[in-house]
């Protein structure tokens, strides 16, 4: 691991010569042309420098000083009065990366007396979360505590709050980042975040002063982080794309997972007989950061460009300090781990038409969860998410096989992805995030399918339509070929003014893809409308290539084939109406064909 964790510095060194520079004097951060900064952009900054320093120990980068840049950032964050947790929790541990406490704090010797006050005002203030941000509540306790500003320690107390909301919202032990309490909906926006969250809890328990209180709460922590380990395996694809549905994947659907590895790796939380399967997850997760989103000429980090973009909430500055933190981190927690082994790892290869749903969420009323389909002849692997989409309204959370290269959807934004949108009225219907009697199974020529039911429609905006009508959904996987199947079902006579149903086609970034993902031929998705209770009918393909909307997290959308009908149509009860669909994606390697 020397190896990788010198290359992980040469990275984080380049990449942080590439972005000091737009750290004004202020310690603002300039965007890149066409981006609006974030009011938490230096607190991602000043975290980045104190990595770095915990890293190297280098108090300079290309003749400047990081401590004055870091001081900087962490005043400009500390005075920012607007609601920006994370900036605030980032600025904290990034403090506390130079040291232990405040009498052998460098970067603490630095900020001035009204700084330092109102550094410990904003610690002390903190809202009571119930999703991600109650990890920076943490981090915020950790800090305030380490570094002496306070003699009681909130950081356990906050700890078992987490938890025991998690244990709360999940009956599968995974991380809810919106729980109902905090929408209308049904809740359980079971994604990425929750991968985050763990990481960042773990990485600030690493800075506390209080070793014992550290070692008393990783047990804890262990428990539920393991169900993200566990998942890795299934999720991960062979040519090493990691978490791929939800909102904010992309580059940091690669660093998140990555990180959690390499902490589970440093705690011994992986087992000796699964070191290697791991260490190769790890090797794949890397290459397919490195290859897919590192301009290795100049060294800095490309998120968002005229083939592809990615979520509202990041700009490019932040993902480029966010990612020199992470190589700076990889770099240090590769040291401590050691040599990788050296035995075959195991194989990771599902069986022949291998499908399983992971519940994350089960009760009296709703499930949800993921339903992962792999196939080793074809290369087709898909995740399926059955979850809430939070607070994001876009297509990153629908239910349709995200197979990026394959089954492709615009970054953000929403659209019926491979999902019939209803229109009742001012009541927009899609047969997403919950479902009831979820089962999957072996079908007929050993193909698997995944059904679930819902007893009550639901609108895009996760409000449940008493009342007008249910649906029931199966997808079917055999070989290469996938069928879909919709029945609705009306409960009193009702007026559908429209419906919708989205297909995407795309093809690999020009520049940063991995040779070995699978795109799509020139015979596309070759789809096939089975049954048509809905009369609705294919609109001429539209070409959206240079469309600056239609990007995804990792190519270009190029085309869009919609079925659609635009009359309205009297729907009856006790009658379905039932839309099905097959696929047989022409799909190649990206070196092939």
């Amino acid at each position: 691991m020397e190896s990788f964790a010198e290359q992980c510095i040469d990275m984080a060194r380049s990449m942080l010569g590439n972005n000091l520079g737009a750290i004004n004097e202020d310690g603002s951060i300039i965007s890149v042309e066409g981006e609006r900064s974030r009011l938490d952009e230096p607190g991602h900054a000043a975290l980045a420098i104190g990595e770095f320093y915990r890293a190297t120990g280098d108090t300079e980068l290309q003749r400047t000083d990081l401590i004055d840049l870091a001081a900087r950032c962490i005043t400009a964050q500390v005075f920012t009065e607007e609601e920006a947790e994370n900036g605030l929790a980032y600025s904290a541990l990034g403090l506390l990366s130079f040291g232990p406490s405040k009498d052998r704090n460098p970067l603490w010797e630095r900020l001035v007396e009204p700084t330092r006050q109102h550094l410990d005002q904003r610690l002390l203030a903190r809202t009571d979360y119930d999703n991600h941000l109650q990890a920076f509540n943490i981090a915020k306790a950790v800090a305030r505590y380490s570094m002496g500003l306070s003699k009681k320690d909130e950081t356990g107390k906050l700890i078992d709050r987490f938890i025991q909301r998690l244990k709360s919202n999940s009956s599968g032990g995974f991380f809810d980042d919106a729980p109902e309490s905090l929408q209308h909906g049904l809740g359980g926006a079971f994604d990425l975040y929750g991968v985050l969250s763990f990481v960042f809890i773990r990485q600030a328990l690493q800075l506390h002063a209080n070793l014992n209180l550290r070692e008393r709460k990783l047990p804890s922590l262990r428990t539920y982080a393991e169900r993200y380990l566990k998942l890795l395996p299934q999720i991960v694809r062979d040519d090493g794309l990691g978490w791929c549905y939800g909102p904010s994947i992309g580059a940091y659907g690669q660093m998140h997972c990555i990180s959690l590895i390499l902490q589970a790796m440093r705690d011994n939380w992986i087992p000796d007989g699964q070191q290697s399967l791991y260490f190769e997850l790890l090797r794949r997760l890397f290459h397919y950061f490195f290859t897919s989103y590192l301009d290795q000429e100049h060294g800095y980090l490309v998120i968002r460009d005229a083939e592809r973009s990615t979520g509202q909430n990041h700009t490019t500055r932040m993902a480029n300090f966010d990612a020199a933190r992470y190589l700076c981190q990889w770099s240090r927690l590769a040291r401590s781990i050691g040599k990788a082994p050296t035995r075959t790892p195991a194989s990771t290869k599902a069986p022949r038409g291998a499908g399983r749903f992971i519940v994350f969420d089960k009760s009296n009323r709703k499930e949800q969860g993921l339903f992962v389909y792999k196939n080793e002849e074809n290369g087709l692997h898909t995740l399926l998410p059955l979850i809430s989409s939070g607070r994001w309204r876009n297509a990153d959370s629908l239910a349709f096989p995200h197979c990026p290269g394959i089954f492709d959807w615009p970054a953000s934004r929403y659209c019926p992805v491979m999902t019939p949108e209803l229109t009742f009225g001012d009541k927009v219907v899609v047969p997403c995030f919950y479902g009831r009697q979820c089962t999957t199974g072996i079908g007929l020529r050993n193909s698997v399918y995944f059904s679930y039911e819902q007893p009550e429609l639901i609108s895009k905006d996760e409000e449940l339509l008493s009342g007008l009508g249910s649906c029931k959904v199966k997808w079917t996987f055999q070989g290469s070929k996938l069928i879909c199947e919709y029945d609705f079902r009306v409960h009193q006579p009702v007026q559908l003014d429209a419906l919708r149903y989205l297909l995407v086609i795309s093809v690999p970034h020009g520049r940063y893809h991995i040779p070995q993902a699978p795109r799509l031929g020139q015979e596309g998705l070759r789809p096939t409308l089975i049954h048509n209770d809905f009369e609705a009918i294919w609109k001429p393909t539209e070409d959206v290539t240079n469309d600056p909307h239609y990007r995804s997290y990792y190519s270009n959308i190029c085309y869009l084939q919609t079925l659609s009908r635009m009359q309205p149509l009297a729907m009856q009860p006790r009658r379905n109406y039932r839309l099905a669909l097959s696929f047989e994606p022409d799909s190649v390697r990206n070196g092939s064909g």
